[in-house]
């Protein structure tokens, strides 16, 4: 079942509900009545086996492998119309063909979707035909839960449109934020350089000038006054030396980190990101435009195809003074990795500077990249 909260309680009940269906059997059968075919036992064997697969279906989708879990929904379909011709007489049983075509929606194609219920109907109205009733019932019978099935599965599909572009927007915020902040970070990277060449070109030349003259007029000057040119011309030395200094620093500072990578992840609906940066990380712009990219990349990576409700992102400080870059999510992983355009940026952009990087999937998705020291 999704992991979306609402979907959470919808599969509680649904679960309670499709176990409940049973109890018109039990009531019958407490009663002394006969409605089912055969013996009793056969009919409760198979409603279990029922119960089994869809509980399956419907909590075990991110944790199966799709071909097992394929089988085991065809078993649901297969065990469902038993379930119904075995107990025809049981007004409330063909209801379990509604719960099987509502769960087709999350695991099989639209097409699939749709000859199960044809199936369903087709095995509604032939339960109908068992009880003897006419055929206007026959037709009847088939007509509602022919509507029941197409109703519960398009607004079952509405939801899952609406949680496909709640991804959606979740990436594109990620995506966009990221962007907002390099390109911030851009504009104030542009503005340092200006700064620098404005403090390089015209203190750094003045300072330079009046440096000379005072080294010049200290070899002029009466001794008194040396002393003073002298001591002059130290203090312009050190303030030249502090303004190239500066210089430096503005053109290799690099963007706050933490506080960037903490504005591309805040208000995510889902998942949660904890995010954790060691103190003692010290990096570059150009590992930090990385860093922040591999961050965006992971997490739209997560958000669009992990189905993960949580996730978790380390940046560490290695020995050697290189950074190591984990993120995982507890997703349903997947049977191969499949390198795409995200994932391969990845890869690009730290073998740039020298790192590797390196992906697994048993459990969720997780990503490691170590990038060395400059």
């Amino acid at each position: 079942m999704k992991r979306f909260e609402p979907d959470l309680w919808a599969g509680i009940l649904g679960t309670l509900l499709c176990a409940a269906v049973s109890l018109s059997v039990l009531v019958a059968q407490l009663q002394g009545g006969d409605v089912t075919v055969g013996p009793g036992w056969v009919w409760w064997l198979c409603f279990g086996a029922y119960v089994v697969a869809w509980t399956a279906c419907a909590w075990l989708v991110d944790l199966l492998p799709r071909r097992i879990l394929h089988a085991v929904f065809a078993a649901q379909v297969v065990l469902g119309a038993t379930v119904v011709l075995l107990a025809p007489r049981a007004g409330f049983i063909p209801i379990v063909l509604v719960f099987t075509a509502a769960l087709s929606v999350y695991l099989v194609p639209w097409q699939v979707t749709a000859g199960v219920i044809v199936a369903n109907t087709a095995v509604a109205a032939a339960a109908a035909v068992l009880t003897t009733a006419p055929l206007a019932a026959v037709l009847g019978t088939a007509l509602i839960y022919l509507l029941l099935q197409l109703g519960t599965t398009l607004g079952t599909k509405a939801h899952l449109r609406e949680i496909q572009t709640r991804r959606k927007l979740a990436a594109a915020h990620t995506e966009l934020r990221a962007a907002g902040a390099l390109l911030a970070e851009s504009s104030r990277a542009d503005e340092r350089l200006r700064i620098a060449r404005e403090l390089h070109d015209l203190i750094g030349h003045q300072l330079t000038v009046l440096t000379l003259e005072l080294e010049i007029a200290s070899h002029q000057s009466t001794p008194p006054a040396s002393e003073h040119v002298t001591r002059a011309a130290r203090v312009a030395r050190e303030l030249l030396a502090d303004v190239r200094t500066t210089v430096g620093e503005l053109r290799h500072r690099a963007p706050d980190l933490r506080h960037t990578l903490e504005h591309i992840v805040a208000e995510l609906p889902e998942p949660a990101v904890h995010l954790r940066i060691d103190d003692a990380v010290q990096v570059d712009e150009g590992r930090t435009t990385a860093l922040i990219r591999c961050v965006q990349e992971v997490v739209t990576n997560t958000i669009r195809h992990s189905e993960a409700s949580q996730m978790w992102i380390e940046i560490t400080a290695a020995d050697d003074g290189g950074v190591t870059f984990t993120a995982w999510d507890d997703g349903r992983g997947a049977d191969r990795i499949v390198v795409g355009n995200g994932l391969r940026g990845i890869v690009e952009r730290v073998t740039e500077l020298g790192g590797r990087a390196r992906f697994s999937a048993d459990r969720g998705f997780k990503v490691v990249a170590e990038v060395p020291a400059p």
